[in-house]
Order: C-alpha cells, then sequence, then structure tokens
C-alpha cells in the first residue's frame, strides 16, 4: 500500500467519533477505512478503554488498540467540562458524520443533542449507537454486546443442546452494531445528496442482532417452533457439520445441496448413500441427519486432514479446516487477496492485521496508519478545524480541558 494509492471512496467526508470500546469505534473504523477523516474525540488522561484491553499488554499496549483506531486521528478534549464542550460543537459544526456510543442522554447533557448539533450543522448525520436505542422502557439500561446477543435472540441458539448458552468468541453483537450504523451512515449520506438535510441513526445491539436472525421469528410465529441450540449442526440441514479427521484435527464439509450431496457419496466411495430412501433428498437427510453425520464422521476419522481436502476440492464439495491466525498467515488465498496486511507501528515495529473489507475496484480501502498514540492530533486538529492559536491551545492544556 503506498501513498499513490486511489483516494478512499469517502475521503471528501470528516466525521468526528466520540465514545468508546467497541461499537461505536468499530463504525469510525470502517470509515476510516476507506478514506473518511476520522478524528477521534478521547479523555485527554485515559483515552479509550480499548488502548489497555487485550489477553496481554506487549510492551505496555494493547494489540487490539491498532486495529480499532487505525485511520484515526487522537484529539484529547475532556467533554466533562463546558469548554470541552465547546470544542467539540466547533468540530462538530464542520463536519459530515458523528459518531457517538454513550448511554441515551448523555450528549443531550452536554448540550450536543441532535437539535442542538443540527441547528449550527443541518447537514449533520449523527450515528447514534446504544444497546437499546435512544427509545422506549429500556433506553436508559446499560447495554453491552452481550445483553444485545441475548436479548436479539443470539445466545440462546449458540453452544450445545445440554450446556447454557455459548459465547461466539468476539464481540459479534457490538461489531454488528456498528455494521448497521455505517449502513445507515451511507443511506443517510445519499439522502442527504438529494434533499441537503442530515438525520439521526438510531443504531441498538439488540436490534442489529434481531437482524440477522434469518427466520427465527416468523418460524415461531407461524409453526410455534422455537429454535433451539444444536451445537455444530443446523437442524434439519445436512450433511452441514465439523468432522473428526484421523490426525486429530477437524474438517468442515457442507454438502447438504443435492448435487453437492451426490459428489460427496463419489468422494466416500459410498454411491450407494446416494439412492438410500433415507438419504435421498433434502428433506430425508434432514429426518435422518444423526446417521448421516455419523456414517460421513466414520469416513472422516480414517483419513488425514490434508488428504480429506483435496479429495473433497478435487470433487467440488465445500470444505474447510478450522482457521486459527496461524493458518490465515500462511494461507496463498489470505496472501493472493492482501486479505492480511502489514503496517509500521511506532512502538511494535511492522505488524500484521485485517484488511478493509470489502474491496472495491476502483476506490479500494486501505489501513493508512495504525491507531495514533493519545492525544497525538490535539493541537493540529484543533489550529486547523477550530482556529485555535498556540497560546489559546497551551491555555485549555493546562487548565485540563486538553
Amino acid at each position: 500500500m503506498t501513498e499513490t494509492a486511489p483516494a478512499g471512496p469517502l475521503s471528501d467526508l470528516v466525521v468526528i467519533e466520540m465514545g468508546t470500546l467497541i461499537a461505536g469505534p468499530f463504525c469510525g473504523q470502517i470509515l476510516g477505512d476507506f478514506g473518511a477523516e476520522v478524528i477521534k474525540i478521547e479523555d485527554p488522561r485515559t483515552g479509550d478503554p480499548m488502548r489497555q484491553w487485550g489477553r496481554s499488554l506487549p510492551k505496555g499496549l494493547s494489540p487490539w488498540w491498532p486495529v480499532i483506531g487505525r485511520n484515526k486521528k487522537s484529539v484529547g478534549i475532556d467533554l466533562r467540562k463546558p469548554e470541552g464542550q465547546a470544542l467539540a460543537r466547533a468540530l462538530i459544526s464542520k463536519a459530515d458524520v458523528l459518531i457517538e456510543n454513550f448511554r441515551p442522554g448523555a450528549m443531550e447533557k452536554w448540550g450536543m443533542s441532535y437539535e442542538a448539533l443540527s441547528a449550527i450543522n443541518p447537514r449533520l448525520i449523527m450515528a447514534r449507537v446504544s444497546g437499546f436505542g435512544q427509545t422506549g422502557p429500556y433506553a436508559q439500561r446499560a447495554g453491552y454486546g452481550l445483553i444485545g446477543e441475548a436479548m436479539g435472540g443470539l445466545r440462546h441458539v449458540t453452544g450445545e443442546p445440554d450446556r447454557p448458552p455459548a459465547r461466539a468468541g468476539i464481540s459479534i453483537g457490538d461489531s454488528l452494531a456498528a455494521m448497521h450504523a455505517v449502513m445507515g451512515i451511507t443511506m443517510a449520506l445519499h439522502h442527504r445528496e438529494r434533499t441537503g438535510q442530515g438525520q439521526v441513526i438510531d443504531a441498538a445491539l439488540y436490534e442489529s442482532v434481531l437482524g440477522v436472525m434469518e427466520n427465527l421469528i416468523t418460524e415461531y410465529d407461524i409453526t410455534g417452533y422455537t429454535r433451539e441450540r444444536s451445537g455444530s449442526v443446523l437442524p434439519g440441514i445436512a450433511p452441514s457439520n465439523a468432522y473428526p479427521c484421523r490426525n486429530g484435527q477437524m474438517i468442515l464439509i457442507g454438502g447438504n445441496g443435492d448435487n453437492v450431496y451426490a459428489r460427496l457419496t463419489e468422494a466416500m466411495g459410498r454411491p450407494d448413500l446416494k439412492t438410500d430412501p433415507k438419504f435421498v433428498d433434502h428433506a430425508s437427510r434432514g429426518v435422518n441427519q444423526t446417521e448421516l453425520d455419523g456414517i460421513i464422521a466414520a469416513w472422516t476419522s480414517t483419513h488425514d486432514l490434508g488428504d480429506l481436502l483435496a479429495l473433497l476440492e478435487a470433487k467440488g464439495v465445500p470444505c474447510s479446516r478450522v482457521y486459527r491466525a496461524p493458518d490465515m498467515l500462511e494461507d496463498p488465498q489470505f496472501a493472493a487477496r492482501d486479505s492480511i496486511v502489514t503496517v509500521d507501528h511506532g512502538v511494535f515495529g511492522p505488524i500484521r492485521m485485517q484488511n478493509a473489507f470489502p474491496k472495491l475496484s476502483a476506490t479500494p480501502g486501505r489501513v493508512r496508519w495504525p491507531g495514533p498514540a493519545l492525544g497525538e492530533h490535539t493541537d493540529a486538529v484543533l489550529a486547523e478545524r477550530a482556529g485555535l492559536s498556540s497560546a489559546r491551545l497551551k491555555d485549555l492544556r493546562a487548565a485540563g480541558v486538553l
């Protein structure tokens, strides 16, 4: 990635990011990946807690921050002080988008309701990310991602049926809320292009999870069936599961379509499974799912993972190893598409992280720099966008505003 790369599709946008942790900042990360100038306002003393989150802190820094803070400018402003609020309003008055994920009411308390902000910037698009949305009886409740995952229905269907609900292993609820906020922002930008008017995006964590829950509500409404935890399978969709290999590894096989299933039986050397009445079509395979999975597992357990992958790929059967970070770094598909890029970090040196997705043919996103140091851009941004002199910056810093 060089500086001669084409400008991102959002390179004409100025985004102010307020808030912390994942839901709001991941929204800012995506916009920054595609060229927006993202100005992140942080507490000048502590910064975003993500700077200290993670299983370990090599060199005293979080490996999480370089990713979620990438392509952003860090400006340290104390929003609890009236002078800090005035500075934030000055920045917002010239911005295209404002992202915030405080508990509903915080922005209003600071004199930054949408009504107040749109009065000085009618074109402003304000993305508000919260646990339960800006309205309703739960609006004031604290709502982290796991609460949205539970209320949206994801936790109940995740895990083994004889165990408590499991989590995905990542903060999927927060990330879904951020992605819905990005979708809302791009839709609002399209509306603004036609009308000149901004608007509010109200992205609730629980609704962002609910939005990807497929037919969970409708199926219950029509049939009375409540979807339950089913482990590594989807009930009635077979074969589609993780199966053991001889060398102790696992292989995922998706062979539930009739044509794909026929190719799987050929690979297994079991043409009888294609015509067996218990497995002859999608419906019958769903009814006899457990038996079919047992037959396939008995077959896969006699082969090494590598041999199975080669055989099934040759037969056109969807399959995969269960990837971990080392597998991704060594895989030729990741390398061919630059799915993982190397970025220079001031403390860690060259570090690798996921690239910007999706890929655009003319104006692709890119990682321009990793998460910045706390307040790294305070003086430059406030001088350029708020017209502050060096003397005024010095006074505000002495007063603890910066």
